[in-house]
Protein backbone atom coordinates (compact mmCIF):
# COMPACT_ATOMS: atom_id res chain seq x y z
CA UNK A 1 0.00 0.00 0.00
CA UNK A 2 1.33 3.44 -0.95
CA UNK A 3 2.13 5.70 1.98
CA UNK A 4 -0.11 8.79 2.28
CA UNK A 5 1.37 11.99 0.92
CA UNK A 6 2.43 14.36 3.69
CA UNK A 7 0.74 17.72 3.16
CA UNK A 8 0.60 20.93 5.19
CA UNK A 9 -1.93 23.72 4.81
CA UNK A 10 -3.49 26.28 7.09
CA UNK A 11 -6.65 25.81 9.20
CA UNK A 12 -8.14 28.84 7.44
CA UNK A 13 -11.56 28.35 5.82
CA UNK A 14 -10.33 28.63 2.24
CA UNK A 15 -7.83 25.77 2.69
CA UNK A 16 -10.16 23.45 4.61
CA UNK A 17 -12.91 24.15 2.06
CA UNK A 18 -10.60 23.36 -0.88
CA UNK A 19 -9.06 20.20 0.60
CA UNK A 20 -12.07 18.76 2.45
CA UNK A 21 -13.15 16.20 -0.17
CA UNK A 22 -9.56 15.10 -0.85
CA UNK A 23 -8.50 14.91 2.81
CA UNK A 24 -11.58 12.82 3.67
CA UNK A 25 -11.15 10.27 0.91
CA UNK A 26 -14.14 11.33 -1.19
CA UNK A 27 -12.15 11.51 -4.46
CA UNK A 28 -11.78 8.02 -5.99
CA UNK A 29 -8.27 7.56 -7.37
CA UNK A 30 -6.76 10.51 -5.49
CA UNK A 31 -3.74 9.72 -3.29
CA UNK A 32 -4.37 9.55 0.46
CA UNK A 33 -3.21 12.57 2.49
CA UNK A 34 -1.52 12.84 5.88
CA UNK A 35 -2.49 16.40 6.85
CA UNK A 36 -0.56 18.80 9.08
CA UNK A 37 -2.16 22.13 9.93
CA UNK A 38 0.27 25.04 10.09
CA UNK A 39 0.27 28.79 9.69
CA UNK A 40 1.70 30.05 6.38
CA UNK A 41 4.85 31.32 8.14
CA UNK A 42 5.53 27.74 9.28
CA UNK A 43 4.75 26.13 5.92
CA UNK A 44 7.08 28.59 4.18
CA UNK A 45 9.84 27.43 6.51
CA UNK A 46 8.96 23.77 5.91
CA UNK A 47 9.30 24.35 2.17
CA UNK A 48 12.68 26.05 2.54
CA UNK A 49 13.90 23.08 4.58
CA UNK A 50 12.48 20.58 2.07
CA UNK A 51 10.00 19.03 4.52
CA UNK A 52 6.80 17.24 3.44
CA UNK A 53 5.57 16.29 -0.02
CA UNK A 54 2.92 18.96 -0.67
CA UNK A 55 2.62 22.40 0.94
CA UNK A 56 0.49 25.53 0.83
CA UNK A 57 2.98 28.40 0.85
CA UNK A 58 3.21 32.08 -0.01
CA UNK A 59 3.93 32.82 -3.66
CA UNK A 60 6.69 35.04 -2.26
CA UNK A 61 8.70 32.00 -1.10
CA UNK A 62 8.83 30.38 -4.57
CA UNK A 63 12.23 31.82 -5.59
CA UNK A 64 13.81 29.91 -2.69
CA UNK A 65 12.07 26.54 -3.19
CA UNK A 66 11.42 25.90 -6.88
CA UNK A 67 14.56 23.82 -7.31
CA UNK A 68 12.99 21.13 -5.13
CA UNK A 69 9.27 21.84 -5.54
CA UNK A 70 6.99 22.39 -8.53
CA UNK A 71 4.18 24.94 -8.53
CA UNK A 72 0.82 23.21 -9.02
CA UNK A 73 -1.43 25.11 -11.45
CA UNK A 74 -4.42 24.91 -9.08
CA UNK A 75 -5.52 24.75 -5.44
CA UNK A 76 -3.98 28.06 -4.36
CA UNK A 77 -5.29 31.54 -3.65
CA UNK A 78 -5.28 34.49 -6.02
CA UNK A 79 -7.98 37.06 -6.34
CA UNK A 80 -9.24 40.60 -6.50
CA UNK A 81 -10.38 42.73 -3.60
CA UNK A 82 -8.70 40.36 -1.15
CA UNK A 83 -5.27 41.83 -0.50
CA UNK A 84 -3.47 42.53 2.77
CA UNK A 85 -4.22 45.69 4.76
CA UNK A 86 -1.93 48.07 6.65
CA UNK A 87 -3.62 49.02 9.93
CA UNK A 88 -2.88 51.78 12.44
CA UNK A 89 -4.44 53.10 15.67
CA UNK A 90 -4.91 56.59 14.22
CA UNK A 91 -6.22 57.37 10.73
CA UNK A 92 -3.63 58.57 8.23
CA UNK A 93 -0.63 57.83 10.46
CA UNK A 94 2.83 58.29 8.91
CA UNK A 95 5.03 55.17 8.87
CA UNK A 96 8.46 56.72 8.25
CA UNK A 97 10.84 55.16 10.76
CA UNK A 98 8.04 53.30 12.56
CA UNK A 99 7.75 49.69 13.85
CA UNK A 100 5.57 47.51 11.64
CA UNK A 101 4.44 43.96 12.41
CA UNK A 102 4.20 41.49 9.54
CA UNK A 103 3.12 37.82 9.51
CA UNK A 104 6.22 36.67 7.63
CA UNK A 105 9.12 38.16 5.70
CA UNK A 106 8.65 35.40 3.13
CA UNK A 107 4.97 36.24 2.57
CA UNK A 108 3.29 37.75 -0.46
CA UNK A 109 1.79 40.27 1.94
CA UNK A 110 5.29 41.40 2.89
CA UNK A 111 6.38 41.76 -0.75
CA UNK A 112 3.28 43.83 -1.52
CA UNK A 113 3.99 45.94 1.57
CA UNK A 114 7.61 46.60 0.58
CA UNK A 115 6.61 47.49 -2.99
CA UNK A 116 3.95 49.89 -1.62
CA UNK A 117 6.27 51.39 1.03
CA UNK A 118 8.99 52.04 -1.56
CA UNK A 119 6.54 54.43 -3.26
CA UNK A 120 4.47 55.72 -0.33
CA UNK A 121 6.73 55.95 2.76
CA UNK A 122 9.41 58.66 2.35
CA UNK A 123 12.60 57.55 4.06
CA UNK A 124 11.25 54.05 4.57
CA UNK A 125 9.72 52.27 7.54
CA UNK A 126 11.75 51.45 10.62
CA UNK A 127 11.86 48.06 12.35
CA UNK A 128 9.99 45.09 10.87
CA UNK A 129 8.66 42.73 13.56
CA UNK A 130 7.56 39.21 12.55
CA UNK A 131 4.52 38.16 14.56
CA UNK A 132 1.79 35.46 14.25
CA UNK A 133 -1.02 37.13 12.34
CA UNK A 134 -3.59 36.62 15.13
CA UNK A 135 -1.41 38.75 17.47
CA UNK A 136 -0.93 41.67 15.10
CA UNK A 137 -4.22 43.55 15.60
CA UNK A 138 -4.09 43.38 19.43
CA UNK A 139 -0.47 44.59 19.29
CA UNK A 140 -1.43 47.61 17.15
CA UNK A 141 -4.43 48.35 19.38
CA UNK A 142 -2.27 48.19 22.52
CA UNK A 143 0.48 50.41 21.11
CA UNK A 144 3.09 47.65 21.14
CA UNK A 145 3.80 48.45 17.49
CA UNK A 146 2.93 51.39 15.23
CA UNK A 147 1.28 49.53 12.37
CA UNK A 148 0.37 46.02 11.35
CA UNK A 149 0.21 44.15 8.07
CA UNK A 150 -2.81 41.83 8.26
CA UNK A 151 -4.19 39.07 6.08
CA UNK A 152 -7.09 36.62 5.93
CA UNK A 153 -10.22 37.29 7.98
CA UNK A 154 -8.68 40.41 9.56
CA UNK A 155 -10.13 42.26 6.55
CA UNK A 156 -13.54 41.76 8.11
CA UNK A 157 -12.73 42.22 11.80
CA UNK A 158 -10.13 45.00 12.19
CA UNK A 159 -12.76 47.61 13.11
CA UNK A 160 -13.67 45.50 16.15
CA UNK A 161 -10.22 46.46 17.48
CA UNK A 162 -10.79 50.17 16.87
CA UNK A 163 -8.17 50.20 14.12
CA UNK A 164 -7.98 52.17 10.89
CA UNK A 165 -7.03 51.06 7.40
CA UNK A 166 -4.03 53.04 6.21
CA UNK A 167 -3.71 51.14 2.92
CA UNK A 168 -5.27 48.27 1.01
CA UNK A 169 -2.25 46.67 -0.66
CA UNK A 170 -4.43 44.57 -2.94
CA UNK A 171 -6.08 47.71 -4.26
CA UNK A 172 -2.66 49.28 -4.80
CA UNK A 173 -1.42 46.17 -6.64
CA UNK A 174 -4.52 45.94 -8.85
CA UNK A 175 -4.49 49.67 -9.64
CA UNK A 176 -0.83 49.60 -10.68
CA UNK A 177 -0.78 46.26 -12.55
CA UNK A 178 -4.37 45.35 -13.47
CA UNK A 179 -3.59 41.81 -12.27
CA UNK A 180 -5.09 39.66 -9.51
CA UNK A 181 -3.17 39.32 -6.25
CA UNK A 182 -1.07 36.14 -5.93
CA UNK A 183 -1.36 35.03 -2.31
CA UNK A 184 -1.02 31.31 -1.57
CA UNK A 185 0.47 28.59 -3.80
CA UNK A 186 0.34 24.79 -3.71
CA UNK A 187 3.72 23.16 -4.32
CA UNK A 188 4.77 19.51 -4.52
CA UNK A 189 8.12 17.73 -4.62
CA UNK A 190 9.54 17.44 -8.14
CA UNK A 191 10.99 14.06 -7.13
CA UNK A 192 7.45 12.63 -7.10
CA UNK A 193 7.72 12.58 -10.91
CA UNK A 194 5.61 14.08 -13.68
CA UNK A 195 2.86 11.45 -13.58
CA UNK A 196 2.37 11.78 -9.82
CA UNK A 197 2.44 15.58 -10.03
CA UNK A 198 -0.26 15.51 -12.72
CA UNK A 199 -2.37 13.30 -10.44
CA UNK A 200 -1.92 15.77 -7.58
CA UNK A 201 -2.99 18.70 -9.73
CA UNK A 202 -6.05 16.82 -10.98
CA UNK A 203 -6.94 15.81 -7.41
CA UNK A 204 -6.71 19.43 -6.26
CA UNK A 205 -8.97 20.53 -9.12
CA UNK A 206 -11.49 17.79 -8.33
CA UNK A 207 -11.46 18.69 -4.63
CA UNK A 208 -12.21 22.35 -5.42
CA UNK A 209 -15.07 21.40 -7.72
CA UNK A 210 -16.48 18.94 -5.17
CA UNK A 211 -16.54 21.74 -2.59
CA UNK A 212 -18.36 24.05 -4.99
CA UNK A 213 -20.84 21.33 -5.97
CA UNK A 214 -21.73 20.54 -2.34
CA UNK A 215 -20.62 23.35 0.01
CA UNK A 216 -22.53 21.85 2.94
CA UNK A 217 -20.29 18.76 2.89
CA UNK A 218 -17.22 20.82 3.85
CA UNK A 219 -19.00 22.83 6.55
CA UNK A 220 -18.05 20.67 9.57
CA UNK A 221 -14.37 20.57 8.53
CA UNK A 222 -14.27 24.32 7.87
CA UNK A 223 -15.90 25.33 11.15
CA UNK A 224 -13.96 22.80 13.24
CA UNK A 225 -10.70 24.52 12.25
CA UNK A 226 -11.85 28.13 11.92
CA UNK A 227 -10.53 29.18 15.35
CA UNK A 228 -13.92 30.27 16.73
CA UNK A 229 -14.53 32.38 13.63
CA UNK A 230 -18.09 33.53 13.04
CA UNK A 231 -19.61 31.25 10.36
CA UNK A 232 -20.62 34.32 8.31
CA UNK A 233 -17.00 35.53 8.33
CA UNK A 234 -15.85 32.05 7.29
CA UNK A 235 -18.25 32.25 4.32
CA UNK A 236 -16.88 35.68 3.34
CA UNK A 237 -13.35 34.30 3.61
CA UNK A 238 -14.14 31.38 1.28
CA UNK A 239 -15.95 33.68 -1.14
CA UNK A 240 -12.89 35.92 -1.46
CA UNK A 241 -10.10 33.35 -1.62
CA UNK A 242 -11.66 30.40 -3.49
CA UNK A 243 -12.41 31.41 -7.07
CA UNK A 244 -11.63 30.56 -10.70
CA UNK A 245 -7.89 30.89 -10.03
CA UNK A 246 -8.15 28.12 -7.41
CA UNK A 247 -9.45 25.74 -10.09
CA UNK A 248 -6.73 26.82 -12.53
CA UNK A 249 -4.19 29.65 -12.67
CA UNK A 250 -4.66 30.26 -16.38
CA UNK A 251 -2.73 32.89 -18.33
CA UNK A 252 -3.81 35.75 -16.07
CA UNK A 253 -2.86 33.87 -12.89
CA UNK A 254 0.59 33.01 -14.19
CA UNK A 255 1.05 36.61 -15.34
CA UNK A 256 0.22 37.80 -11.81
CA UNK A 257 2.75 35.44 -10.25
CA UNK A 258 5.49 36.38 -12.72
CA UNK A 259 4.63 40.07 -12.28
CA UNK A 260 4.92 39.96 -8.49
CA UNK A 261 8.19 38.03 -8.44
CA UNK A 262 9.75 40.06 -11.27
CA UNK A 263 8.95 43.37 -9.55
CA UNK A 264 10.15 42.04 -6.20
CA UNK A 265 13.41 40.82 -7.77
CA UNK A 266 13.93 44.25 -9.37
CA UNK A 267 13.68 45.77 -5.86
CA UNK A 268 16.17 43.22 -4.51
CA UNK A 269 13.54 41.55 -2.30
CA UNK A 270 13.81 38.05 -3.83
CA UNK A 271 16.26 36.20 -6.10
CA UNK A 272 15.33 36.33 -9.80
CA UNK A 273 13.44 33.32 -11.18
CA UNK A 274 14.98 31.19 -13.95
CA UNK A 275 12.88 31.34 -17.16
CA UNK A 276 11.18 27.94 -16.80
CA UNK A 277 10.86 27.92 -13.01
CA UNK A 278 7.04 28.11 -13.02
CA UNK A 279 6.56 25.44 -15.69
CA UNK A 280 4.45 22.40 -14.71
CA UNK A 281 5.14 19.61 -14.12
Amino acid sequence: MTEPLRIAYSPCPNDTFVFDAWAHGRLPGAPALDVTFADIHLTNGMAERGELDVLKVSYAVLPWVLDEYALLPCGGALGRGCGPLVLTREPGAALTGKRVAVPSERSTAYLLFRLWAAEQVPGGVGEIVVMPFERIMPAVRDGEIDAGLVIHEARFTYQDYGLHRLADLGEHWEDTTGLPIPLGAIIARRSLGAERLELLAESARRSVRAAWDDPAASRPYVLAHAQEMDPAVADQHIGLYVNEFTAGLGEEGYAAVRGLLTRAAAEGLVPPLPPAALAFP
